[in-house]
């Protein structure tokens, strides 16, 4: 196993044993199926009740693998802290993609088609706003890689969120698009070696933030490659990945806290 993966995995228990002091912290996870346009998403949905009801809640995406065990791990890590997390489902129940060309076909047709992936995304969002215990005025939606275009793409439709932020996220705005319609603060946390979504991106993201008047934060994270938090990939770097982890955390706390 990582060092790196062995130290998150320390901080989460640690995390768990704060979270038990006046009250038995309890991790729960369920699968959770929603439609869209008459066709089933199967998302994943985890909570402490012992943080008790009214939650602030997390909206978590994933990257071009879809949903696996990565996003429920990250999610139960939350869940450890105190927020309501829902892991959302963008490519439909049981469609797990294996092969890059499946990944690369999944993607694409989203990327092709902004109104279905603001369909898939809002979908997820009010499931989770749906769920008990959720205050649906304090939500933040996170993605990763592909994940974090999906992210941008709700905050850009105007959704009811308080915070958007993207890990490797893909950042390019659509030629049609622009912030103006952003509710919440953003969070960019990107390595400088990400040769998949270049510097030049980060940039023209920022340029387009100020120029609709956005709150924004950008946390570069040097010689870091594409995907960087991913804990078994080739690429993971994990001073980025436990650096952009305690930069979220904070970013939730004075976003929905």
């Amino acid at each position: 196993m990582h060092t790196g993966f062995k130290s998150i995995l320390a901080a989460v228990a640690i995390a768990a044993v704060a979270a038990t002091g006046a009250a038995r912290a309890d991790i729960v996870g369920e699968n959770v199926v929603y439609e869209v346009n008459g066709k089933p998403f199967e998302g994943y949905a985890v909570q402490n009740t012992g943080f008790g009801d009214n939650q602030p809640a997390v909206l978590l995406v994933h990257d071009w693998d879809g949903l696996d065990d990565y996003e429920k791990q990250r999610a139960t890590m939350l869940a450890a802290e105190g927020y309501t997390v829902l892991a959302a489902d963008l490519f439909g129940q049981g469609v797990r993609p294996e092969t890059t060309e499946e990944k690369k076909a999944h993607t694409s047709a989203l990327y092709g088609d902004r109104g279905e992936m603001r369909a898939r995304m809002s979908a997820a969002l009010e499931a989770l706003k749906a769920r008990d215990g959720v205050d649906p005025s304090r939500i933040v939606v996170m993605g990763y890689c592909f994940g974090g275009s999906a992210a941008l793409e709700l905050a850009r439709s105007g959704a009811d969120i308080a915070g958007v932020a993207t890990f490797h996220g893909g950042l390019a705005t659509p030629a049609d698009q622009s912030y103006a319609q952003v509710k919440g603060p953003v969070l960019v946390m990107h390595g400088s070696a990400d040769t998949s979504v270049p510097m030049s991106e980060v940039a023209a993201l920022a340029a387009a933030l100020d120029k609709d008047g956005i709150a924004h934060r950008m946390e570069i994270y040097g010689g870091a490659p594409h995907a960087f938090t991913v804990w078994n990939g080739s690429r993971y770097n994990a001073a980025a990945d436990v650096a952009s982890w305690r930069t979220f955390l904070d970013f939730l706390n004075d976003t929905v806290r």
